[in-house]
């Protein structure tokens, strides 16, 4: 019963502990950002309604990458208070392992962790994709990075290109296909230009009006041009054009495997969206990694110094991502595969909290 008691009450100091960080990073962070980007609001006329939403949808990646800072600050916090009014001395005398005295901080960074998955790999990207909105349109950032000059791959032999897709009416001006000869890819076969495209969905088919095919067969050209020409054999629809653009941010952990997919099937490589699919889960789980570091750290000393744990948190938070970024550069060279390269930074620190973990007296 008094293990019980005990577990509840860490658990209720750790959640607050970690709200309240979290609370507190997304407040610094806004306040950071705001005073980096105010004058561009200014120049682009921003009203306060839409700053405010600018921030009300950025705050979602800001909880992304701050909650295993907010983890870490609150194991540390916790432990070190307890450790500063002697309740950790109180807690070994009554026979609690250290092992069993981490439990509930595992249990509660595990379910935080779990969350963030979720919230990482789905909440995330619908906001990011609201935020890119706002900066093309106040922020003067990104402006053709969608619906204007789009390139994609749609077979390992054809490529598209579109001048700008309108995605009320679902019609794309100025298009060009252009077919290679699957043996030799330097060898164009096929082009055709044409001024609008539209998708049939009864049909299910592409209709291209006001335009010309071309066919190259050595020296010669057969040019047919058309005011009609009805594709069957292109492998996109409406709703992947502008899919295909996207950053990897923007992005869900769903579309995020089907883009995969879809370069492998293309012919292309998708070392770097499957280093973005596995990095987002790992970094999700980083909570749970710091938690394993930073109680031992913290349950033999006396840091109840809220200054010393913000400093503490940062320093592991800042080495960790220095990690992931050296092991993403590696992966993405085709060092590691996606799934080492993702984990590389977690097992490294595992090792590191399992080192220190012993050490500690139990």
């Amino acid at each position: 019963m008094r293990i019980k008691k005990l577990d509840k009450y860490l658990i209720k100091q750790f959640l607050t502990t970690f709200i309240f960080a979290l609370f507190a990073f997304i407040l610094i962070f806004v306040i950071i950002d705001l005073m980096e980007h105010l004058d561009d609001f200014i120049d682009h006329q921003a009203t306060i309604k839409i700053v405010l939403y600018y921030y009300f949808v950025f705050v979602p990646e800001i909880v992304r990458l701050m909650i295993p800072v907010a983890v870490l600050l609150a194991s540390l916090f916790v432990t070190g208070k307890l450790s500063t009014h002697n309740e950790i001395t109180a807690i070994k005398s009554s026979g609690i392992s250290l092992y069993r005295y981490l439990a509930p901080f595992l249990l509660t960074a595990f379910a935080i962790s779990i969350v963030a998955v979720y919230f990482g790999g789905y909440a995330v990207p619908e906001a990011n994709k609201k935020k890119l909105y706002i900066e093309q349109k106040y922020l003067g950032k990104r402006l053709n990075a969608s619906g204007v000059n789009i390139f994609f791959q749609d077979s390992p032999n054809r490529i598209v290109s579109i001048g700008y897709y309108d995605v009320n009416t679902g019609i794309a001006n100025n298009v060009g296909i252009q077919e290679f000869n699957p043996k030799n890819l330097t060898i164009l076969t096929k082009r055709i230009d044409a001024v609008r495209m539209q998708y049939d969905s009864t049909k299910k088919k592409w209709i291209l009006t006001n335009g010309v095919e071309r066919i190259f067969r050595g020296d010669s050209i057969k040019y047919s041009p058309f005011g009609r020409l009805e594709l069957t054999n292109l492998n996109f629809k409406p709703a992947e054009i502008l899919k295909k653009q996207n950053t990897p941010e923007e992005l869900t952990l769903t579309e995020l495997k089907a883009y995969a997919a879809d370069r492998i099937r293309t012919g292309n490589d998708p070392t770097r969206i499957e280093i973005e699919f596995h990095s987002r889960i790992a970094f999700a789980f980083a909570g749970l990694i710091v938690v394993l570091l930073g109680v031992p750290l913290s349950i033999n000393r006396r840091t109840g110094s809220l200054a010393i744990q913000f400093g503490i948190s940062l320093v592991v938070t800042f080495l960790y991502l220095v990690f992931m970024k050296i092991f993403q550069a590696m992966g993405k060279n085709g060092i590691f595969n996606p799934i080492l390269t993702a984990w590389s930074a977690n097992i490294i620190f595992l090792i590191a909290a399992a080192v220190n973990l012993v050490r500690e007296r139990k």
